[in-house]
C-alpha cells in the first residue's frame, strides 16, 4: 500500500520514466521539557516499552528509550518513537511506496505536512503518558523535522550515470519541495554534495531533505535522525537565549528589593548571574552528550555522511550562535550583578558610618554626663 498517488500511464510513457520502489522516511523531533527521568518510564507499567537497536557506532549510556505509541493510533507507518532523557520526543514515519520519482516529486511535500499534523497527535499523546516524568513540562516549543527519500538500485536497467542524468533535475526539484523543476546552477549545487561509497550507491543531502539510492540504509538513517535531534536542540537552546535577550533589551529585568542588596540577607534573593551560570552548565551538559554520543572513527563512509549532515543542517553555526549570546548576556549580567555588589558595598560603608557616628554621640554624651 502507498500514500503515493500514482499518475495516469500516458504521462509515464511519455516521459519514458522508470517506475521505482522504495520509501519515504521522515523524521520529526519536539521539545517537550529540560528533562525527562527515563529510569522512571522505564518502571511505569502502562507505557510499553519498545526493542531498541542502536549501531555500533552510537555509545550506550545516553541512549534513548524506545516505547510504543499509546493506543489508539491512526497509522502503522510510525516505526520508531523515542524519549531522549533531554527532554525530546522523536517519531520516525516509513511509507513506502512504487511509483515514478516525478510523482514522487510532486507529493512529496503533501505527504511532508501530513504526517506532521500526525506526528503532533502522536507525540502529544506520549506526553500526556511522561507528563509526571518531566521537568518543567510543556509541548512543544521547538520542533524539527527532515524528510529522507529512499529509493532501492536498479542497476540492472539504469546506472548511477544515467540515473543522475535522466533524473538528476528530479531529485534536486525533491529535496527542496518545489513543484517546478530548478535552475541548472541549483541542480547541480543540490548534487556536488552527494556520497557514494558503493558502487551504485548515491546519497544526496539538502537542508531539509537528502535522497538515498541504497537499500541497506538503517544505520544511514540513525544518523540523520541524530543530526535532526541535535539542531531540535540548538534550536530550542537559540530560542531560549533570545528571550533572555529580549528581556536585556526592553527593560523588563524585574527589580530587585531592597533586601537583595543587604549583606548576607542579599543571598536569598534571586541571582541573576548564577541562573546565567546555571543556564550555561544545562547547554554544555546537553550539548556534550549529544556530540559524545556518537563515535563513528574509522567508518569514513559514516564520517562523511555525518560531516555533510553537520554542514547542511548548519549545526556549526547554530552553536556558535548560541555562544555568542551566551557571551552577550554573561556581560550584561554581570555588570547587573557588579551594580548589586557596589550597591552592598555602598550601604555596608554607610551602616559603618552611621554606627561610627552614633558611637561618637554616645561617647559626647558620656563625657558631658562626666
Amino acid at each position: 500500500m502507498t500514500d503515493i498517488i500514482i499518475e495516469n500511464e500516458s504521462h509515464k510513457k511519455a516521459h519514458n520514466d522508470h517506475i521505482f520502489a522504495g520509501n519515504i522516511l521522515i523524521l520529526y523531533a519536539y521539545d517537550v521539557g529540560e528533562d525527562i527521568n527515563l529510569k522512571k518510564i522505564d518502571i511505569a507499567p502502562d507505557i510499553v516499552k519498545a526493542p531498541l537497536h542502536l549501531p555500533k557506532h552510537f555509545k550506550q549510556y545516553h541512549a534513548p528509550l524506545a516505547i510504543e505509541r499509546p493506543h489508539p493510533h491512526s497509522t502503522s507507518y510510525c516505526i520508531s518513537s523515542k524519549i531522549h532523557s533531554f527532554g525530546a520526543i522523536s517519531l520516525t514515519y516509513k511509507i513506502p511506496f512504487t511509483d515514478t520519482l516525478e510523482n514522487v516529486r510532486l507529493n512529496c511535500n503533501k505527504l511532508a505536512q501530513k504526517y506532521q499534523e500526525q506526528s503532533i497527535i502522536d507525540a502529544k499523546s506520549i506526553y500526556r503518558k511522561i507528563h509526571p516524568f518531566i521537568t518543567h513540562p510543556k509541548f512543544f516549543q521547538t520542533s524539527a523535522a527532515y524528510v529522507i527519500v529512499q529509493v532501492n538500485p536498479l542497476p540492472a536497467i539504469l546506472d548511477l550515470a544515467q540515473l543522475q542524468k535522466q533524473y538528476g533535475s528530479t531529485i534536486a526539484s525533491t529535496l527542496r519541495f518545489e513543484t517546478e523543476i530548478l535552475s541548472e546552477f541549483q541542480k547541480n549545487e543540490i548534487l556536488d554534495s552527494s556520497i557514494g561509497y558503493f558502487r551504485g550507491s548515491l546519497i544526496v543531502i539538502d537542508i531539509d531533505a537528502a535522497f538515498v539510492y541504497e537499500e541497506d540504509y538503517d544505520d544511514i538513517i540513525d544518523l540523520f535522525e541524530f543530526a535532526n535531534i541535535q539542531q531540535l536542540e540548538l534550536r530550542f537552546f537559540d530560542r531560549l537565549l533570545d528571550q533572555q535577550l529580549d528581556i536585556i533589551y526592553e527593560h523588563e529585568t524585574r527589580k530587585l528589593p531592597w533586601g537583595a542588596y543587604l549583606p548576607f540577607f542579599g543571598t536569598f534573593f534571586s541571582d541573576p548571574v548564577g541562573q546565567l551560570r546555571k543556564l550555561k552548565v544545562d547547554i554544555s551538559v546537553i550539548t556534550e552528550r549529544l556530540e559524545s554520543s556518537i563515535k563513528i572513527a574509522g567508518e569514513p563512509y559514516l564520517s562523511e555522511i555525518h560531516n555533510t549532515l553537520v554542514d547542511k543542517l548548519d549545526l556549526k553555526n547554530w552553536s556558535n550562535g548560541i555562544d555568542r549570546k551566551l557571551s552577550i548576556i554573561e556581560d550584561m549580567q554581570t555588570v547587573y550583578q557588579q551594580k548589586i555588589d557596589t550597591n552592598r558595598e555602598d550601604i555596608f560603608s554607610v551602616l559603618v558610618i552611621i554606627l561610627i557616628f552614633v558611637e561618637v554621640i554616645f561617647g559626647f554624651l558620656n563625657y558631658l554626663r562626666g
